[in-house]
């Protein structure tokens, strides 16, 4: 790829990914919630009978540290309880709540309404190249970097 192009291809992806981001946390906000905070509870309302905090750190590719962090500043919302587990008392089960689960849709209401004003009105073929492109670029990456690092989106 020539200097032009690469430096094309650099400014495009690290200006989408600041303006995604941005654009997803004011969507999120109007819902009480952080970008990461979504994933993170719509992950556990896919669990009927919750995960523990080691489950759900396994699934989102971090710590238990953490997926303890990311759920304390979560807790506020009413969203999810803490449940004890009856056969290890040092585990803690999360469940969702019912506020939880109501906010679900709402969450991948959100998440549709971005994914459509970022690609706009093209056409579905032109859609799923898009897609298609960024899916491998990703993967691609994943190869070169530590994944939980930016287990947050």
């Amino acid at each position: 790829m020539d200097p032009t192009e690469a430096m094309r291809v650099n400014r495009a992806l690290n200006k989408m990914s600041k303006l995604y981001r941005a654009a997803k946390a004011r969507k999120l906000a109007a819902l009480g919630l952080h970008p990461g905070q979504d994933v993170l509870l719509w992950l556990l309302a896919q669990e009927r009978g919750g995960l523990t905090v080691s489950e759900l750190a396994a699934r989102i590719g971090v710590e238990p540290p953490t997926a303890t962090r990311s759920l304390t500043r979560l807790e506020g919302g009413g969203w999810f309880r803490r449940e004890a587990v009856a056969t290890d008392r040092r585990q803690v089960r999360i469940v969702v709540t019912d506020a939880g689960h109501r906010l679900v849709p709402e969450i991948e209401r959100a998440w549709a309404e971005l994914a459509d004003e970022a690609l706009g009105d093209v056409d579905d073929e032109r859609r799923e190249i898009a897609i298609s492109v960024l899916e491998r670029a990703n993967d691609r990456l994943r190869g070169l970097v530590d994944e939980t690092a930016l287990a947050d989106d």
